[in-house]
């Protein structure tokens, strides 16, 4: 394995990562809850029903995640985007992940970002094992399903 000197970034990863940490860190502070977006889409998705007095914070958070990519644009040019799959292949990760968000109790940012910072060992073995299942998918694709 080698590095891309060419698109090494670490000045804007480590601006990303301090700015993902001072909102996870606001909004735990804030409002008491973990800032899993699975869990947030998931109450704002639920209040369309139930019509809660607390959803305008997870409709806020969603449109703060919306509109990210475009105040990013001020900073430095948003990286080029390259799907490498059809559609039925998107359709099928997607549902994966859906999956499994709902075995593991919540998605990567809740448990990696989140659960980890507060050494949750709940957050740990979620961590592990979608990192491993992301590793292993990628070497099957990659190296003995599509050979590159």
């Amino acid at each position: 394995m080698s590095v891309d000197w060419n698109h090494f970034t670490p000045l804007a990863s480590l601006a990303g990562g301090v700015a993902i940490g001072v909102a996870a860190a606001l909004y735990v502070l804030g409002a008491g809850r973990i800032a899993g977006i699975a869990g947030i889409v998931g109450s704002a998705l639920q209040s369309l029903r139930t019509r809660p007095s607390n959803a305008m914070l997870s409709w806020l958070f969603i449109a703060g995640l919306a509109l990210a990519p475009w105040c990013w644009r001020f900073v430095a040019p948003l990286p080029a985007m390259r799907v490498d799959v059809g559609a039925a292949g998107l359709i099928a990760a997607g549902l994966l992940v859906g999956f499994g968000v709902r075995l593991g109790n919540g998605c990567t940012s809740g448990h990696g970002v989140c659960g980890l910072s507060r050494l949750s060992l709940r957050s740990l073995a979620n961590v592990i094992a979608f990192m491993g299942a992301g590793a292993v998918t990628v070497f099957v694709l990659r190296h003995l399903i599509g050979g590159t």
